[in-house]
């Protein structure tokens, strides 16, 4: 009986030990992102990241199932253990869609992300002015699984992180290395490409009209490159391309604007890295949505006039119906 009563209470010693254990709440960020963890490594990941956990978490953890991989939402900047050990083994990562199309520029886009994710605008395009190495184009025009409530510095550094590794890796793979200066040219014709291509299958030929207008020194003579900042989904007029006086502006200025126009997809910077062999000059938008490309002014001008008056048979038409 003695020794039965021994038992009990060094059990309920221990019990008692466990729950005053659990009861110790655990602090850390309302995010926390694990890779490949496994009951043997979690515990080491975790106090790597600042979390106060030891082999009692780790038994319980193991207890309630197999650690998650990648984002895990908590929800709490402060837990009990319990509850902490759920979410890291049952609880699914929640998160947010978020698209940013190809061709849109930054401040469009961070007034985007500030409504859906109820952040401040002004201080995703201050975090981004900060943490970018490039002015415009330093996220990737792609969808992005955004972890729930991370804070506008942090959902920033993870569209960066993001991109920057598709970029490093799509550089290492065509030239071999990775270089800060050389890419942002590419993305600066990317950008421009962005712009002005109709579609995907265009894009590697109004590539080769950019080379070949830079080779010749040419000023590019893009609307698509006044389409910057704030300007995104502004028409561009002969007023505005008169008073625009920045590097934009490839009606006054020759060579590149100095920075990206805007977000681009992997289909323009692949066209900016391989673009087609054409000895086009000269591209102009049809009334089919497409383009004409011409080796010479002359032509240039002809699908011009041809289109004007494409242009007027159909007013012309539209006229005769409604009068009918």
């Amino acid at each position: 009986m003695r020794i039965i009563g021994w038992i009990e209470n060094i059990a309920l010693f221990i019990l008692i030990g466990l729950l005053f254990y659990l009861s110790i709440p655990i602090y850390g960020e309302k995010n926390i992102k694990l890779n490949s963890p496994s009951s043997s490594t979690i515990i080491s990941q975790l106090t790597k990241k600042g979390y106060d956990v030891g082999v009692i978490d780790k038994i319980i953890i193991t207890l309630m199932g197999k650690p998650q991989n990648g984002w895990i939402y908590i929800g709490k900047t402060k837990i009990n253990r319990l509850d902490f050990a759920y979410h890291i083994t049952s609880k699914r990562m929640s998160y947010n869609i978020i698209t940013l199309v190809p061709g849109e520029t930054m401040p469009i886009f961070m007034d985007k992300l500030a409504k859906e994710l109820d952040l401040n605008s002004s201080k995703l395009i201050s975090y981004y002015n900060q943490y970018s190495r490039f002015k415009d184009a330093g996220i990737l025009a792609d969808s992005y699984h955004i972890p729930k409530n991370l804070k506008e510095s942090g959902v920033v550094k993870f569209l960066l992180n993001y991109s920057l590794k598709r970029y490093k890796k799509i550089s290492i793979k065509h030239f071999n290395k990775w270089d800060t200066k050389s890419f942002r040219r590419i993305l600066i014709i990317a950008s421009i490409i962005q712009k002005e291509a109709a579609n995907k299958s265009e894009m590697p030929i109004i590539a080769s009209v950019i080379y070949n207008r830079l080779s010749k020194n040419m000023r590019l003579q893009m609307d698509g490159t006044l389409n910057y900042g704030k300007y995104s989904h502004i028409k561009v007029t002969p007023q505005r391309i008169k008073d625009d006086n920045t590097t934009y502006n490839t009606y006054k200025h020759r060579g590149l604007p100095k920075y990206p126009v805007c977000a681009v997809s992997f289909d323009a910077i692949k066209a900016a890295i391989t673009p087609a062999k054409t000895p086009y000059l000269y591209f102009m938008k049809n009334n089919k949505g497409k383009h004409d490309f011409s080796l010479d002014y002359k032509t240039h001008l002809q699908n011009i006039k041809k289109k004007r008056y494409e242009i007027r048979q159909e007013e012309l038409q539209n006229h005769q119906d409604q009068t009918k």
